[in-house]
């Protein structure tokens, strides 16, 4: 029987110091792929489709995209950041993948001890509700860039806790597209988090509209991809 592999990318989007209320969250993204299902001729389509628009070789970075920040961005009229935006995004609902998503709220006593157990937590209950169909691969291999100590601890505890089959690859975002719609998905969970709580800023009120409108054009063509959390 051919082995089956599966991989998960991981983004992450907040940290683990002090309560800040504009942004009081902490949210994980796994892109999830069978990579027995080619998607090599979709991304190399959308690679030539961005180069021919001007940005060969472009490294997307959803957050620093949207409020223009950044020297890849910062030059960037607000119709050319949407445009590249909106190709990732019909990339992200192309492609035959799915994501997992875990969001914390944190409080104004938490310290790193119990956003770090509060974070296990919810990441854990999410694989678990998805155990099947992750633990029926034959191998799991999970990319993360290592950005922050405390969250590869976490994935590396929780993985190993609940499959016997897990490599770990240490990535560096601009060599994987699906790393790329990782950090998209994180940073969409993210806006809809705060839509629902205190508020959208105004970078992303001015590249998106109203929070019902992010919702309407984005956010909830994301459901039909996203596994049980």
């Amino acid at each position: 029987m051919k082995e089956k592999t599966l991989s998960i990318f991981i983004d992450e989007s907040g940290d683990f110091g002090t309560y800040e209320s504009h942004n009081p969250f902490y949210v994980v993204s796994m892109v999830i792929h069978d990579q027995s299902i080619n998607i090599n001729d979709t991304i190399e389509s959308f690679k030539f489709h961005i180069a021919n628009i001007g940005y060969p070789n472009l490294t997307f970075h959803a957050g620093p995209l949207i409020r223009r920040d950044g020297d890849n961005y910062f030059l960037l009229d607000r119709s050319e950041r949407k445009k590249l935006f909106t190709s990732l995004f019909h990339l992200a609902k192309k492609l035959p993948i799915t994501y997992l998503s875990t969001c914390i709220k944190k409080d104004k006593n938490d310290d790193e001890m119990t956003i770090s157990n509060n974070l296990s937590k919810g990441i854990a209950n999410t694989l678990r509700l998805n155990f099947n169909y992750i633990n029926n691969f034959n191998r799991i291999i999970i990319y993360y860039d290592n950005g922050q100590v405390q969250l590869t601890r976490i994935i590396g505890a929780i993985f190993t806790a609940l499959f016997n089959n897990v490599e770990y690859r240490k990535v560096k975002p601009d060599n994987y597209i699906l790393f790329q719609i990782a950090d998209l998905f994180c940073t969409l969970e993210l806006i809809n988090e705060k839509s629902h709580s205190i508020g959208i800023s105004k970078s992303e009120h001015d590249f998106f509209g109203p929070a019902s409108k992010f919702r309407k054009d984005y956010y909830n063509d994301l459901l039909n991809k996203k596994f049980k959390s």
